[in-house]
């Protein structure tokens, strides 16, 4: 397997996994990885509904750093274990944001948009009353927001997190309807030092690609992008590690030769 860290994971200290840290770890020794990033799910003002209240995504950071470290001593030798977190960008919320950032020694930090103007995605009402492309367009004009308001990440998770839960997912969607929108998203992240992630989450849901689609892989490669860091958005242990030997593939032939792993907010590139 050409790649051996997977930096974007949930454990059960994010409100929607159940998974042990532990169990985690041991599953991606099994697997021979070298490194695993934990990205545990912050996410300020998430909109409480019926089967998620509130608070849901609010991370208890102590109790995930004490299990962090404790685990990290444990098997030192065997697998290197970052400390990072996935914080969800709203523009009401970069105070809040920005504070929490700064409040632990992160190793790496995933901005990422689950909610858009009070609506994730996820639920089929961001959808109702409007056409799958007027729904996709707010959700990509509203990451251009967030960045423009929030700088302290290192990578943009999930570029299009939004056509996971699409009325017909990737289906009949391509990066030229949004060009105008997602080029400026990419080269505002490129001319800030940001990253994207490579998110193989999308396949598990029945995607035909990963997020973002291989046509914006080659277009942040084309305009310069070079930090691009790996992540299978596990939840449990069965998808750790999850078609990263397709992601290889799909990351050569965008012209990439290197991949990222991020420790104490430093880049390392590592040859695929």
């Amino acid at each position: 397997m050409p790649i051996k860290s997977d930096c974007h994971l949930h454990s059960s200290h994010s409100g929607d996994s159940k998974t042990p840290m532990e169990d985690m770890i041991l599953q991606g020794i099994a697997q021979g990885l070298t490194a695993m990033c934990f990205t545990e799910h912050n996410d300020f003002q998430y909109p409480a509904s019926f089967d998620c209240p509130a608070n849901t995504f609010l991370l208890n950071v102590d109790s995930y750093l004490y299990d962090l470290a404790r685990l990290r001593e444990k098997y030192k030798g065997q697998i290197r274990i970052l400390f990072g977190v996935e914080l969800g960008l709203q523009p009401e919320i970069m105070r809040e944001n920005a504070i929490f950032a700064k409040s632990r020694p992160f190793d790496f930090i995933i901005a990422s948009s689950h909610v858009c103007h009070g609506r994730d995605p996820y639920y089929p009402d961001f959808f109702e009353g409007r056409s799958k492309e007027e729904a996709f367009r707010e959700y990509f004009t509203s990451i251009l927001e967030n960045i423009k308001k929030f700088s302290n990440y290192d990578v943009y998770g999930h570029l299009d997190y939004v056509v996971r839960y699409g009325p017909d997912k990737d289906k009949n969607y391509s990066y030229e309807t949004y060009r105008d929108v997602i080029d400026e998203i990419l080269n505002h992240l490129i001319d800030n030092g940001k990253g994207i992630e490579l998110n193989t989450g999308g396949i598990q849901s029945g995607m035909r690609e990963f997020h973002p689609c291989t046509a914006i892989l080659k277009r942040y490669h084309e305009l310069g992008g070079e930090i691009i860091t790996i992540g299978s958005d596990a939840h449990d242990i069965g998808h750790i590690g999850d078609s990263f030997d397709r992601a290889a593939d799909v990351l050569k032939e965008c012209g990439f030769d290197y991949y990222t792993i991020f420790e104490n907010r430093i880049p390392e590139f590592k040859k695929i």
